[in-house]
């Protein structure tokens, strides 16, 4: 289930509320009982380990110079 991350205008207090996607732009309540909050917008990153047997090198893809993309 998403986490999403907001913000109390009232106490500066920052909190998640886990939901599902489809309730994602519904207001949350600020622990402390304020109604006065903000969703923030919280970046995902994501990243991934290439291969260690070379095959974009093997079948002539990937660009740069040789590996495909330059024509040389």
């Amino acid at each position: 289930m998403p986490r999403y991350e907001f913000r109390c205008r009232a106490c500066g207090d920052t909190f998640e509320v886990n939901r599902p996607m489809a309730e994602a732009g519904a207001p949350a309540t600020c622990p402390h009982g304020h109604a006065d909050t903000v969703k923030l917008l919280s970046a995902v990153s994501v990243t991934g380990r290439g291969t260690s047997t070379g095959t974009a090198q093997a079948s002539g893809g990937g660009g740069g110079c040789c590996g495909g993309a330059c024509g040389c």
